[in-house]
């Protein structure tokens, strides 16, 4: 790796321009360039230059200034979409051989506007991928027209009255031999699909989910199907589909979300997507799947990836939160020793503490939501053969599992950092042309789709649970592919274990507050384990007792496992023998800050269980925390210039690149509001005040 200074003139890594920002970048203790290398390296540092730079200098990307209509939002938006796909930026092959650059090209253009990554995502991987990964090759006919754009999709898979409980989904798929067709048929408004994102306006064609019915009535459960919804040419429903947009949201306004009802539409029984399950033309169902779960999971098996996807879209909107509200908090000055001098609000220990947590979450979790990515995508691989292997099953049990809590997590934090960044702008955060407003309504579907976040987490503590299981009735070992659970046994012995910290110093690299996580989560197990079965022993069947240990048991079990997972593999990542000198210290406080902060929000547990004793102990972690705040505060203008995108893509004034905060703020100011001119409503009111006197006077 070669360290890049200041004052190189490389396209790819620019210097920075020159501002009351500059002083705090000459503090920081490492080279940022050298991080920004070994964070991305150096291909997809081009491959993020260019993208940024085409946004950047192309007029269709400008920002308008003021609000836009509705339906004008949405029409730009899909313009925009197109001029992504013109700019060719991501190939068929990359979806394989590159799929570090699909993610990339998403948060891209995500840190541009959430209503044009969503609407790409959901057209090229959404749609394109559960067609390539539950279909056959009779279905490759679709890939190149999405990436032509010939024809334009979706995924359809929630209704108006269910969403996370997709078994119970009501749209149904009837074969008839005689003219071998599927019909596909909601029977009322509650089976409409519902919140379908490219529905509303542009969709094309979808993959409709539906329950499959052969010929005597038997229904073999949800199976995916291709379906076309409008005319490419005219945008015109097809015959027996009504098809409409739901109409504004919180945000994403750009995105058309939209319903769709079907009246006995017939459809080739070739578009059944037949990865998992198929029919022969007489109406018998085959399927290499004996097991209805597996069969369910197969079925389902994109869901993952989205919901691995929404936890790095809910990074980047971490990233962009606290890089607006750290490169203000360095350069907005109030109070100090004396009248005449003040400081910057960062250097205050209350505003490190509100906003550098978030810092390292923000590193940590973006690690971490890309290696499960490319653990999904190894995944995906293996599942395209035939051959199916226990060592895949577990592998995706896994991932199943740490998805359906990576989700939660990325999306929770992302919510609670928005808006503590928000708040720590103080008014200028509240400001809607600082972009934290909209950061914030953005990133709140996140915890919704895909699965509310509450649900699932059950599905992690569920797979958690079964481990145990088997242990205890068969003695299988624990321990799985990724290694996220080989800790599980040695679970008796953790149990055991205490803390043993007696000064901050102690705490101060993440290994601490790794091995307190391994003791919370084997706790936690025993405690979610004993629940379940005092529920059980006391009258109440499987379905309500697992009810009853969610609050308590189950739900922070999950958490503390991903909390865990998530701690490691950053651990393992900044401490492993090719990080290079100059950025050990400033990543190993980054792992630690994240740890200790994630670790302390489980204090009482911690005592509860006996892991903790004394007011020692609780004291040493938070004196550690505000350490380590105190160690990173000069390094943190630098740490977000790594994750920053361009002053045009975070369109922020408070928020850009020089610092120069009152000047930037002062000059989108007066674009906003149009100082110079009058208002508009002005000279009509003036022409009215007679009347209005007249009124007064009557009243």
């Amino acid at each position: 790796m070669v360290p890049l200074g200041e004052g190189s003139d490389d396209p790819v890594l620019p210097d920075l321009p020159r501002g009351p920002l500059h002083a705090a970048r000459a503090r920081a203790s490492f080279p940022w360039k050298e991080l920004v290398l070994f964070w991305e390296g150096p291909d997809m540092l081009r491959f993020k230059k260019n993208i940024f730079s085409a946004l950047e200098n192309d007029p269709l990307f400008a920002h308008p200034p003021g609000s836009l209509s509705l339906e004008k939002y949405r029409e730009l938006n899909f313009l925009r979409c197109k001029r992504v796909f013109e700019y060719d930026f991501l190939r068929v092959e990359d979806l394989l051989g590159s799929p570090l650059r699909v993610l990339a090209l998403i948060q891209c253009l995500g840190m541009y506007d959430w209503s044009l990554a969503t609407k790409f995502f959901l057209h090229t991987l959404t749609f394109g991928s559960a067609i390539y990964s539950s279909g056959s090759e009779r279905h490759f006919k679709y890939l190149p027209k999405i990436f032509t754009m010939e024809i334009f999709g979706c995924f359809a898979l929630t209704e108006v009255s269910h969403g996370s409980n997709t078994k119970a989904m009501r749209t149904t798929a009837h074969y008839d031999p005689t003219t071998e067709e599927l019909i596909i048929h909601s029977p009322d408004f509650e089976a409409a699909k519902f919140w379908v994102g490219n529905l509303g306006k542009t969709a094309t064609h979808a993959v409709v989910f539906a329950q499959l019915y052969t010929p005597g009535g038997q229904c073999h459960g949800l199976h995916p199907f291709v379906v076309q919804i409008r005319d490419p040419k005219t945008l015109l429903p097809m015959p027996g589909v009504m098809v409409g947009d739901i109409g504004r949201k919180l945000g994403q306004n750009g995105l058309d979300n939209g319903f769709a009802m079907f009246h006995k539409v017939r459809i080739p029984r070739q578009d059944l997507l037949n990865r998992s399950g198929d029919i022969t033309p007489e109406g018998t169902y085959v399927s290499h799947v004996k097991d209805a779960r597996q069969h369910f999971s197969e079925s389902l098996g994109s869901l993952s990836s989205g919901r691995v996807a929404i936890a790095g879209m809910s990074v980047v909107n971490l990233k962009l939160a606290v890089s607006i509200a750290l490169r203000f908090s360095a350069t907005r000055r109030q109070f100090g020793p004396t009248d005449e001098e003040e400081v910057p609000v960062l250097e205050y220990p209350m505003q490190q503490w509100r906003l550098l947590p978030y810092l390292a979450a923000a590193y940590a979790l973006d690690h971490f939501s890309k290696s499960l990515f490319l653990d999904l995508v190894e995944l995906q691989q293996g599942l395209l053969g035939k051959k199916r292997s226990a060592r895949k099953a577990e592998l995706g049990r896994e991932i199943h599992a740490l998805a359906s809590a990576g989700k939660p997590l990325a999306s929770w934090t992302a919510q609670r950092g928005i808006q503590e960044c928000r708040e720590a702008c103080g008014g200028h955060g509240y400001l809607a042309m600082n972009r934290l407003g909209d950061l914030r309504d953005d990133n709140d579907p996140n915890c919704t789709y895909e699965g509310d976040n509450h649900v699932l987490l059950q599905q992690t503590s569920n797979y958690l649970l079964g481990l145990l299981v088997r242990r205890d009735q068969g003695g299988a070992r624990i321990e799985s592919p990724l290694k996220t659970v080989d800790f599980l046994e040695a679970y008796p012995n953790l149990l055991g274990h205490r803390f043993e910290g007696s000064s901050p110093e102690d705490c101060l690299d993440s290994s601490v507050p790794l091995a307190a996580y391994e003791w919370l989560v084997c706790y936690l197990l025993r405690e979610s384990y004993q629940k379940l079965n005092q529920e059980k022993q006391s009258g109440s069947n499987d379905f309500e007792a697992r009810n009853n240990c969610q609050v308590y048991c189950c739900r922070p079990l999950a958490l503390a496992f991903l909390e865990l997972t998530v701690v490691r593999r950053f651990h393992e990542h900044v401490h492993q023998p090719d990080v290079p000198s100059p950025l050990r210290a400033v990543l190993g406080r980054l792992s630690a800050l994240y740890a200790l902060w994630s670790l302390n929000q489980h204090t009482a547990l911690l005592y509860r269980g006996g892991y903790f004793s004394g007011e020692q102990a609780g004291k040493t972690v938070e004196n550690a925390i505000l350490a380590l705040c105190a160690q990173l505060k000069d390094d943190a203008v630098a740490l977000v210039d790594v994750i920053a995108p361009p002053d045009s893509i975070l369109n922020s004034p408070i928020g850009r690149a020089d610092g120069e905060l009152y000047k930037n703020l002062w000059s989108a100011v007066l674009q906003e509001s149009k100082v110079l001119e009058r208002a508009s409503w002005w000279s009509e009111f003036s022409a009215n005040k007679p009347v209005i006197g007249s009124l007064k006077s009557k009243l």
